[in-house]
């Protein structure tokens, strides 16, 4: 790795957005380095595998509006890291199944992370390096981590959830009270394995009604292993609820809520779950970006730009946008 005390810009959070951010920083010269408090790049757009089945277990697909997300996707496509997805989805009310919206979805290649790792390339990167602080250090940034390393920056990009880039920025009032005035929601996550594929003629549904919101037969995505694999999201009403609630409780309260969707005598071969604490931004700000040019600090994250894959791209290519121009 670059010696850290060099860095142009050190960016924290390895998801869409920091990379983003940083693919377009390093393609302008700059010196960047990628801090992960996980193991890998993906953040939200995480891919749980497993030998027989394989669980996207945050983002689960992605569409494309804008002109510039669409070039790339096509640059993604090209390079096989990403494929549509054309399974078959519908939307439950409660009463009735209808088909859902017939707009083109994609996701990474073999699992979700797989777009996110593509981004990253030979950019550096410290995973386990959960930032715990910083402070000024001349005309840059100290940082330092939990595990008792430390870099130094002369810009500084926090592309975390708003909940998380809030608890770091008591130095920086006017960017603390940004992000503490957006409200993230938890969500839970159950992932199913079974031994045969089950007789449903859906493979996602949007459930709008009852604990669960979302449900997808993971093995239906193209790349991933043929093992029956299911994945659930409870809303966010139910998993705000059930916060605390242990592993093994929501596991069992989220597979009895799929059999009463899907009318079936449901026998899951392996049930697991994830909890993520901060899924999504009730109100996203939808200001794109933020960057401090006195300060030399931005945050990034689909929080300030639309709650969407896309909207965490354009969110990091924005603060590397207003980063370049300030160098």
């Amino acid at each position: 790795m670059t010696p850290l005390h060099v860095l142009d810009v050190a960016i924290v959070g390895a998801g869409m957005a920091g990379l983003s951010c940083a693919r377009a920083l390093v393609e302008a010269g700059l010196k960047v380095a990628v801090f992960d408090k996980a193991r890998g790049a993906g953040g939200r757009m995480a891919t749980r595998r497993g030998e027989l089945a394989s669980f996207d277990h945050g983002a689960q697909y992605f569409t494309a509006r804008s002109p510039d997300f669409a070039a790339a996707l096509q640059s993604w496509l090209a390079a096989g890291v990403v494929a549509p997805w054309r399974g078959r989805i519908v939307a439950w009310d409660g009463s009735n199944f209808s088909v859902a919206g017939e707009e083109a979805r994609y996701v990474g290649q073999p699992g979700m992370s797989g777009l996110c790792r593509h981004l990253l390339g030979e950019l550096e990167c410290a995973s386990q390096h959960k930032l715990s602080s910083f402070e000024r250090d001349g005309a840059g940034w100290r940082l330092d981590f939990d595990n008792g390393e430390t870099a130094a920056c002369r810009k500084l990009v926090l592309a975390l959830p708003a909940p998380q880039a809030a608890a770091l920025l008591e130095g920086q009032p006017d960017l603390q009270a940004q992000a503490a005035g957006v409200v993230m929601s938890p969500c839970w996550a159950g992932m199913l394995r079974f031994a045969d594929p089950l007789a449903l003629a859906f493979d996602g549904c949007f459930v709008n009604q009852g604990p669960l919101s979302w449900v997808a037969r993971n093995n239906s995505k193209p790349g991933r292993p043929k093992g029956e694999a299911w994945l659930l999201h409870a809303s966010s009403a139910w998993s705000q609820a059930h916060v605390k609630d242990k592993e093994d409780q929501v596991g069992r309260a989220l597979l009895a809520a799929f059999a009463e969707l899907s009318g079936l005598t449901l026998d899951a071969q392996e049930v697991s779950t994830h909890r993520w604490l901060y899924a999504q931004a009730e109100a996203p700000l939808e200001v794109g970006c933020l960057f401090d040019a006195k300060a030399g600090i931005g945050l990034a994250g689909d929080w300030l730009n639309g709650s969407r894959v896309e909207g965490a791209w354009d969110s990091g290519r924005q603060l590397a946008a207003k980063i370049i121009a300030a160098s």
